[in-house]
């Protein structure tokens, strides 16, 4: 993690979804708002398989997944829905790398992290892959080695990036706390061992080398601490669900070198108070924490609460240049 430490993040960037479903516009929008730190954006509106369940599944190596009325399930073998997902992953692909020619500096890339896609993928009984270890283990193999393999593609494709994997877990706190509802909804799958949770997450973590992996939630209650020792370089959260009891283990990432990546600027159409009222909250946690000023444009990384898919195509424009007018906000005046 030494190297992780080293890494400067841009000083803001996007969750991952957009809305719509042009991808070079999209890519045009991404490279043009967020220019230090752009993203391989997911537009779920394009249908299944652009969502980001389906684009990771369409990831998975060895392992194929449809899509039934209830979700998505594993299946035996590659169908037209793995088929679109990886068709549309390879033309966002395409529009990044036409609107990267001769970037040199951080990309970020998403995908739903083992957890999250454990208790969304169904297995052939119609529970999900939650439901069995076994299953678990297998899931996280195959999106180890998926992972992997994108990894090398992106590098082969934007050879001056200096890439960013986001894991997406916005189910893991319903996973440690045995919330995930079962096929029927009557009953709750068994919460996972702390343990084994943070193990399964470090393997995939690994799959990037030296490189820094984002752990994403929008959910409230992010296990910051597991998620560090898990090897996680940075954590990505909504900023607003943030309360006092998260003060300390929120200070102990920041003094160990944990990047945060806080969603302050909201994620649908509304008004945008200005860029310093946006980070205000930061600011006021910075003060709170005692910690150095000088930290604070080094240590966040500005970026809107979530995806921005359910947005206007203009109002998110308009949101990711708001987070990097509120990343100057912070790096001038980080009193």
């Amino acid at each position: 993690m030494s190297e992780n430490s080293e890494f400067r993040f841009g000083s803001a960037t996007g969750v991952g979804s957009m809305p719509g479903g042009d991808a070079r516009e999209t890519a045009r929008t991404v490279t043009g708002s967020v220019e230090d730190f752009p993203f391989l954006a997911e537009l779920p509106a394009r249908g299944p398989g652009a969502d980001m369940i389906g684009r990771t599944a369409g990831m998975l190596v060895e392992l194929y997944a449809r899509v039934e009325p209830s979700g998505w399930r594993i299946g035996d073998r590659p169908g037209r829905d793995t088929k679109r997902a990886r068709s549309w992953l390879g033309e966002d692909l395409d529009a990044l790398e036409e609107f990267t020619q001769g970037y040199a500096g951080p990309i970020k890339v998403q995908a739903v992290g083992p957890w999250t896609l454990a208790a969304a993928l169904e297995l052939k009984n119609g529970e999900v892959a939650l439901s069995d270890p076994g299953a678990c283990r297998d899931l996280a193999g195959s999106l180890a080695e998926g992972l992997r393999a994108h990894l090398e593609e992106v590098r082969r494709r934007i050879p001056g990036a200096q890439l960013v994997l986001q894991l997406d877990e916005p189910s893991l706190t319903a996973v440690l706390r045995g919330q995930v509802r079962s096929a029927s909804g009557y009953r709750t799958h068994r919460a996972v061992d702390r343990q084994a949770v943070e193990a399964t997450l470090r393997d995939v973590v690994g799959v990037h080398g030296d490189g820094p992996v984002v752990v994403h939630s929008c959910a409230p209650d992010v296990p910051f601490a597991l998620l560090r020792r898990a090897g996680a370089a940075a954590v990505s959260f909504d900023f607003s669900l943030l309360t006092e009891r998260d003060d300390d283990v929120i200070g102990e990432a920041v003094e160990g070198g944990t990047k945060l990546l806080a969603g302050v600027v909201p994620g649908t159409d509304g008004p945008l108070s200005d860029p310093a009222g946006s980070v205000m909250g930061v600011r006021t946690l910075w003060r709170r924490l005692g910690l150095h000023p000088g930290l604070l444009a080094e240590a966040v990384t500005v970026t809107p609460s979530c995806g921005l898919a359910g947005a206007s195509p203009a109002y998110a424009r308009q949101a990711l240049a708001h987070c990097v007018r509120a990343a100057r906000s912070l790096a001038d005046n980080p009193e």
